[in-house]
C-alpha cells in the first residue's frame, strides 16, 4: 500500500465537493463573505442560473494585493487566529474552504481595493492555480466573478438541473440572507433582469413584506421570550394561515440562517391541534445565545447547529409560542387580567326570596284519544279547535250532522282546504323532484367520504376520495401523452401570490401543467392568475388558493428522468391532489355518477400508490353482527 499527500488541486476538489454543490452554494459563500467584510451594499448577478456567470459585488474593506492572493489558499481566514476563537464565533465563515473550493471548481476574477489604497487589484484562479496579478481602477469593497462553475468536473457539471431549478436555488439561499440583515442593502439581478432590490428596512418585518409581501406579513403574529439560556424573537403565522408545504420556516441563530427537525417539532407541538393535520405554519425565529453554547462547525455547508442545552431552548421555544397563540386568541388561554372588562352583577339570596322561580306547569287532556274523531279533540273537550277545522273534509266550522259522506266527497270535489277551489293533480308533477327520486339501486353517502350500495353478496362500500384520484389519474395517462387535458375554465380569474422562487418552479413546469389541464400564467415576478383548472377541481376562490400551495408541493418533488416515468410521477401526484381539491360528492346521483366513472377505470379496486379503493361486506359478516 502506497501512502501519498493529494496534491493541492485534487484537495481543493474534494474539498469542492462538500462545499460547492450547485451554483446556489457558490452564491451563498460569496453574500456571506460579503457581509462578514462589513459591506452595507451586496449585489448578486447570474447568467444562466449561474452556469456562465456568479457575480457579486460588495463596499466592504477590500484587501490588498497580498491578501487578495492569499485568500484562495485553503484554510486561509481572517475570522479566527487562536482555538480558544473557535468557542466565540459570530461570523458566518471562519473555516477558510469557500474561496479555496470555488477556486477548484471554476475560473475566478476578484477585483478589490481597500480605503487607504489609491489602486486596486486584479487576480485571476482557475484550477486551483494562481495564474495572474495587476493593478487596476476598482472601487472599494470586492468584486467576485465566478465563470463556467465545474468546467473542469464534468460529471459533477452535468448534474446541475434546468436554469429555473437551479435559480429557485439562488434565490432561497439570497432570501435567508436578506432576511438576517434588514439593515443592508440587497439586489439580485438574473440576465439583466431585476429580481429583488431591496432597500435598508427598518426593521425586520418590513424586510419581510418586501421579500415576501403583504400577504404574508399579515397573517404574522410576535413572539418574544428572553431567558438565560437563549433569547428569542420573531414572528409566527397564524393558524389559518398553515398550509400543507413548508415554506416561510426560519430559524436563525446569532444571525446564522439553520436548520433544526428538532426545533421545528417544537413548534409543531406549540401549534397542536389549533391546525389541520398535516398542514404547518410559517415563522421567522431568530436566537441569541451564548457562542460558547453551541457549536456550527459540525457541516460543511454551516446549515446545522448543535446547542449545549437544547433541551431548555426547546422547552423556552414552545413556551413562547404558546404565549403568543394564547395572546393573539388562538389557542386556549387565561387572562387574569381583569383591568377595562366589564361586571358581571352577582344576586343576592335576598333576590330569590323576592323573586322565587315557579315551575310552568304543563296542560294535558287525559281523555284524549287520536284515534277517534279525526284526530281532533272532542266535543266535550275543554280544550278548543284553534285550526277551525272540524275533521278532514277541510270545510271550516264544524261538520253539519246531516252531511252525508257523498255530499262530503262531491263538495270536495270543488273546494280544497279552508275552501279554496281544488286543483286537479298533474300527471307530470313528478318531474319538478326529478332529482329527488331515489334510484332502481339504494345509494348512500356517509358524510361525504364512503359510498355505500348494495351489491349481490352483499354491501360494496367505497373511498370517495381514493375512487377520485384513480379517475383523475386514468384520465391524465389517456390524455396528457397525445394533448392536453380538458380544461375547467374559471368564471372569475383568481390572482395568488406565490413568492419569486416559486415562480421559477411554475416556469419549469408550465407546458407540463397545461397537459394536465391548469391554465396559470404569471402576472408579475412573484403573482400568477390560474384561469383554469382540470376537470374535477374546484374553481371557487378559496380552494383555488388553498389549491396553489398543493400543487407547488407536487412540483417541488424530485421527478425521474425518463419522460414516461416523469409523466406517470406528476400524474400521480396531481391526482392526489386533485382528488382533495374536488368537489365534495353529496347526493346520490353524484355517487351513482362516481362509481360509474370508478367501474370505467382499468384499476377499480387500488389508487396508483396502492391504497384499497373499494371492498364488499357480505352478508355473512354483516348477520354476524348481530349475533
Amino acid at each position: 500500500m502506497d501512502i501519498r499527500i493529494l496534491p493541492g488541486n485534487i484537495a481543493n476538489m474534494i474539498a469542492a465537493g462538500e462545499v460547492v454543490q450547485r451554483p446556489a452554494s457558490v452564491v451563498k459563500e460569496l453574500m456571506e463573505n460579503a457581509v462578514d467584510a462589513g459591506a452595507d451594499t451586496v449585489t448578486v448577478a447570474v447568467q444562466d442560473a449561474g452556469r456562465t456567470l456568479i457575480q457579486v459585488m460588495d463596499n466592504g474593506c477590500g484587501m490588498s494585493p497580498d491578501e487578495a492572493v492569499l485568500c484562495f489558499e485553503r484554510h486561509a481566514t481572517s475570522k479566527i487566529a487562536t482555538a480558544e476563537d473557535l468557542s466565540a464565533i459570530q461570523t458566518f465563515g471562519f473555516r477558510g474552504e469557500a474561496l479555496a473550493s470555488i477556486a477548484a471548481v471554476s475560473e475566478v476574477t476578484l477585483r478589490t481595493r481597500r480605503e487607504e489604497d489609491e489602486v486596486g487589484c486584479e487576480v485571476l484562479f482557475a484550477d486551483s492555480r494562481h495564474l495572474s496579478t495587476q493593478e487596476v481602477s476598482a472601487p472599494r469593497g470586492a468584486n467576485f466573478a465566478v465563470r463556467n462553475l465545474f468546467y473542469n468536473v464534468p460529471a459533477r457539471r452535468k448534474f446541475i438541473k434546468s436554469d429555473n431549478v437551479e435559480m429557485k436555488h439562488i434565490v432561497s439561499e439570497f432570501l435567508r440572507i436578506a432576511l438576517t440583515r434588514p439593515a443592508l442593502n440587497f439586489t439580485l439581478t438574473s440576465n439583466g433582469r431585476e429580481v429583488y432590490v431591496l432597500k435598508k428596512a427598518n426593521s425586520l418585518k418590513f424586510r419581510i413584506q418586501d421579500l415576501l409581501g403583504g400577504s404574508v406579513v399579515n397573517t404574522l403574529v410576535d413572539v418574544s421570550a428572553e431567558t438565560s439560556v437563549a433569547g428569542i424573537k420573531g414572528y409566527i403565522g397564524s393558524p389559518d394561515s398553515a398550509r400543507k408545504n413548508q415554506g416561510n420556516q426560519y430559524f436563525f441563530v446569532n444571525g446564522r440562517y439553520f436548520r433544526s427537525p428538532y426545533l421545528h417539532k417544537a413548534v409543531m407541538n406549540a401549534y397542536g391541534s389549533i391546525i389541520p393535520e398535516g398542514t404547518s405554519p410559517a415563522y421567522f425565529l431568530y436566537l441569541d445565545v451564548d457562542p460558547r453554547s453551541m457549536d456550527v462547525n459540525i457541516s460543511p455547508t454551516k446549515t446545522e447547529v448543535k446547542f449545549e442545552e437544547d433541551n431548555v431552548i426547546f422547552q423556552t421555544l414552545y413556551a413562547c409560542i404558546r404565549e403568543a397563540l394564547g395572546k393573539n386568541s388562538f389557542g386556549d388561554a387565561i387572562d387574569f387580567d381583569r383591568e377595562g372588562a366589564p361586571e358581571i352583577p352577582v344576586l343576592s339570596r335576598k333576590y330569590q326570596e323576592t323573586h322565587p322561580v315557579v315551575e310552568p306547569g304543563i296542560s294535558y287532556d287525559p281523555g284524549y284519544n287520536p284515534f277517534s274523531n279525526d284526530g281532533f279533540p272532542s266535543e266535550t273537550s275543554p280544550y278548543s279547535n284553534t285550526l277551525g277545522y272540524s275533521g278532514t273534509s277541510g270545510y271550516p266550522g264544524p261538520r253539519p250532522a246531516a252531511e252525508s259522506d257523498e255530499f262530503a266527497a262531491e263538495r270536495n270535489s270543488f273546494t280544497g282546504a279552508a275552501g279554496i277551489p281544488a286543483v286537479d293533480k298533474r300527471e307530470d308533477y313528478g318531474k319538478l323532484f326529478e332529482d329527488k327520486i331515489l334510484p332502481s339501486v339504494q345509494i348512500l353517502v356517509l358524510k361525504g367520504k364512503y359510498i355505500f350500495m348494495p351489491v349481490k353478496s352483499g354491501v360494496m362500500i367505497v373511498h370517495i376520495r381514493r375512487a377520485m384520484e384513480r379517475i383523475l389519474y386514468e384520465s391524465y395517462m389517456k390524455t396528457v401523452p397525445s394533448d392536453r387535458n380538458a380544461v375547467q375554465a374559471s368564471l372569475f380569474p383568481v390572482h395568488v401570490r406565490i413568492g419569486v422562487e416559486n415562480m421559477y418552479l411554475f416556469s419549469e413546469y408550465r407546458d407540463m401543467l397545461e397537459k394536465f389541464g391548469f391554465d396559470i400564467v404569471p402576472e408579475s415576478a412573484d403573482t400568477v392568475v390560474v384561469r383554469g383548472v382540470p376537470e374535477g377541481y374546484s374553481t371557487e376562490e378559496p380552494d383555488v388558493e388553498k389549491m396553489l400551495p398543493d400543487l407547488i408541493l407536487a412540483l417541488s418533488d424530485d421527478h425521474v428522468s425518463a419522460r414516461q416515468d416523469m409523466l406517470s410521477a406528476m400524474a400521480d401526484r396531481l391526482a392526489r391532489l386533485g382528488s382533495l381539491n374536488s368537489a365534495p360528492v353529496r347526493t346520490q346521483t353524484e355517487a351513482q355518477r362516481l362509481v360509474d366513472d370508478l367501474f370505467s377505470c382499468g384499476n377499480t379496486e387500488f389508487t396508483n400508490s396502492g391504497h384499497r379503493i373499494m371492498t364488499v361486506l357480505p352478508e355473512e359478516d354483516i348477520l354476524k353482527l348481530f349475533n
